[in-house]
């Protein structure tokens, strides 16, 4: 592939994709739209284009397969005429299932200037390749997902027919062995295949029964550009570039890898995998507990939970299809400014899955289909295993746009840029909404919150640390000598050996951050009893943070663990685990220990690179070692909370005002340019970038917390003063 993705994407409306297959010589554009309309959720339409590349002759051979499946209760059968050849015209499929009511499915001709490759073999003649074939069948709901395989099957029975009638040297071209049998009729899997030469297109009209009337391609044609550029008006109020990345190659940029974030939103559902057993190894008290795990792991007690249904964006289409916790809060935040109603629905929905103790699964492995795209030692999950409660920055970003002005009730004198009123800002622009949804959400968040402070609770009194507060300290479990996964941080260096009585400075700086929100969440519901609780459970994490985790010698924030004389003792290994406190809004921008961090992240020595933040400092024995996962890679999620906070320092009054301009500045820009470099080079967004080059690299096509980069480019240019004002969040 040279390339893949939508251009322009709004899940409210439609938009246009572009895959550009390098290999099949065709660039494929879909552009699909939705019709609200009726009592099933209305109706949607896309069209499908193909044009040869301009490597490839003007008469290439293209066959185009759409497959329609039905799960559960109810109908679906094809109405297809003619006879073994195939069918003219369009196709008709008719359906009704209780959630769409009735519906129908239409698969058109396509316009006049379609053309068909021309006879050039005996068997062309009973089988003329301008027909459309359908094939209908009925098979295991379970093997729905696996149609790529029912394909091959159905026309391999075609390809032995033609090899026994003409002969393996005689058999025709490509473009007529590898077709369906037509047998269209009633079934819950039906294949529609057309074969076409040179440029084609064609239109899938889905029509709801309830809605006032049926979709046409003339419909279609009139709605494809509104839908557009409706979109790129609404990315230039909501989300442009801002400053130096302003101008039509950023905005085009930009668009994309947001489009392709919103294109990843999708619906899951299925069962999955969890380890229920409780076995005591699991509490990890004892040395060496990780081999005690390990072994628990291997009785292998999980069973099979569910099914569970859940809303989520998912970090890449192709490559992780799949929900993960600590991906979904950064993963929002762009998609926030652009519609806090479906932001809303989606943290709603991971809140439904969290269990009567207070957990939710790290990784939303739903269904074989998900399980058959992930290794089976990563599919359990475990109910002590946490994951970063990314979730509660979107609560935080929810409510300062509460607090913004021109809004009903608002508070004067916060600012964040006007929402285009409607249904994508409901919650924002009608406070008593707001209220009844944070209402429904809050139980759940604090019983989250709990969850955390019973499960992952470091140890202070047993090793006689000195603390302001004997209840603050956090360990991450599921540790191992080589990761702790469940931090998200997976391979970065920590303490060694591991130690039931270390305690994790990003841990204790998230759970911070949740102790915060949840205080602000009170205060706007009403909860005052619940205010004090998390009040002083900030204030104590705070002063904990300085006196468990700061080191003066080393000047950062460190892990804690036990040495070999049994007293407690910091591990510092410099890099993304010094800067939580920052990154998670605990240093406040006169905190004494402000300047020290500002510098760690500034020295390109240590952290700063001209591509943007390193994981792990350049000078750490550890650097670029073993997986090299996070121990050196420039990762955007990680570098969108650094440009967060120092463009809150830069805003703010303080002595390290001006350093954290100059800062922002400079590491807005290369992140951004770097970025933006490498699609244009690869075509892709990257899951993370080389320190020492820049390059994407491991996964293609990373369009989750990548697409950060969106909001940082929308984020104000404080040298021009171009946005200087708007929301920072």
């Amino acid at each position: 592939m040279d390339g893949y993705g939508w251009d322009q994407y709004d899940v409210r409306t439609g938009g246009r994709q572009i895959i550009h297959d390098k290999d099949n010589g065709l660039d494929l554009t879909t552009e699909f739209i939705k019709v609200p309309g009726g009592a099933h959720g209305g109706s949607w339409a896309a069209r499908i284009k193909g044009v040869p590349r301009s490597d490839r002759p003007a008469n290439l051979k293209s066959t185009v397969v759409f497959s329609v499946t039905l799960e559960g209760l109810g109908m679906l059968s094809s109405e297809a005429e003619g006879d073994e050849s195939g069918t003219e015209g369009s196709v008709l499929f008719q359906g009704m299932t209780q959630e769409l009511g009735k519906f129908k499915v239409e698969v058109t001709e396509g316009p006049a200037t379609n053309r068909y490759p021309a006879p050039v073999h005996a068997a062309d003649k009973e089988n003329p390749l301008d027909r459309t074939l359908v094939a209908s069948s009925q098979v295991p709901e379970e093997a729905l997902w696996q149609d790529k395989a029912v394909l091959f099957t159905t026309m391999k029975t075609r390809i032995d027919k033609f090899v026994a009638s003409y002969g393996a040297e005689n058999s025709p071209p490509p473009w007529q062995m590898f077709r369906i049998e037509h047998s269209p009729g009633p079934g819950n899997l039906h294949f529609v295949q057309k074969v076409f030469e040179g440029a084609f297109e064609f239109d899938i009209l889905f029509s709801s029964e309830s809605a006032s009337q049926d979709l046409t391609p003339k419909f279609l044609s009139s709605e494809i550009n509104k839908v557009t550029d409706s979109f790129a008006s609404r990315f230039a109020s909501v989300l442009a570039p801002k400053g130096h990345f302003k101008g039509s190659k950023y905005e085009k940029f930009s668009q994309s890898l947001f489009s392709n974030l919103l294109g990843g939103i999708g619906y899951f559902y299925g069962d999955s995998k969890v380890d229920r057993s409780y076995a005591p190894e699991y509490e990890e008290e004892n040395e060496g507990f990780w081999e005690e795990t390990a072994d628990a792991r291997g009785r292998h007690a999980e069973e099979l939970e569910g099914p569970t249904e859940l809303f989520t964006s998912i970090p890449s289409r192709p490559f992780f299809p799949r929900g993960f916790l600590w991906d979904e809060g950064f993963h929002l935040l762009p998609i926030a400014d652009w519609d806090m109603d479906l932001t809303l629905q989606i943290v709603r929905s991971w809140f439904e899955l969290i269990d009567d103790d207070g957990w939710i699964g790290r990784e939303q492995i739903l269904g074989a289909e998900a399980r058959s795209k992930v290794p089976e030692e990563f599919q359990t999950q475990y109910p002590h295993y946490a994951n970063p409660p990314t979730l509660f920055l979107i609560i935080e970003t929810f409510l300062s746009k509460l607090a913004a002005p021109n809004v009903s009730g608002s508070k004067a004198g916060s600012q964040v840029p006007s929402l285009v009123p409607g249904i994508q800002s409901a919650h924002i622009e009608n406070h008593e909404l707001a209220k009844a949804y944070l209402r429904v959400l809050y139980p759940r968040l604090r019983k989250q919150w709990r969850w955390f402070r019973k499960t992952q609770t470091g140890d202070i009194t047993a090793y006689d640390r000195e603390a302001f507060s004997t209840k603050e300290a956090y360990r991450w479990r599921g540790r191992t000598p080589a990761h702790i996964l469940t931090s998200g941080l997976d391979d970065y260096p920590r303490p060694q050996p591991p130690h039931p009585g270390e305690l994790h400075v990003d841990l204790i700086s998230w759970m911070g951050m949740m102790s915060r929100s949840l205080r602000r969440i009170a205060e706007f519901i009403g909860e005052d009893e619940d205010v004090s609780e998390y009040a002083k459970s900030e204030v104590a994490i705070g002063r904990n943070i300085e006196d468990l985790h700061w080191s003066e010698k080393e000047g950062c924030y460190c892990d804690a663990t036990i040495d070999d004389y049994e007293e407690s003792s910091l591990v510092c290994h410099k890099g993304y685990i010094s800067l939580f406190p920052f990154m998670t809004g605990m240093l406040d921008p006169k905190h004494k220990h402000l300047k020290k961090v500002l510098d760690l992240i500034e020295d390109p020595e240590e952290l700063w690179s001209p591509y943007g933040i390193r994981s792990l400092s350049a000078k750490s024995q550890f650097y670029g070692t073993e997986e090299n996962y996070w121990r050196s890679p420039i990762w955007i999620n990680i570098n969108y909370l650094i440009v967060w906070r120092l463009l809150e320092t830069a805003q703010a009054e303080g002595p390290h005002k001006t350093q954290a301009k100059r800062m922002y500045t400079s590491l807005r820009k290369n992140l951004c340019e770097n970025v933006y470099n490498q699609w244009v080079e690869t075509g892709f967004a990257w899951e993370q970038y080389n320190p020492e080059d820049g390059h994407g690299q491991r996964t293609q096509h990373f369009t989750g917390w990548t697409s950060l980069i969106v909001k940082i480019m929308a984020f104000p240019d404080l040298e021009t003063g171009d946005g200087v004002g708007h929301d920072e969040l």
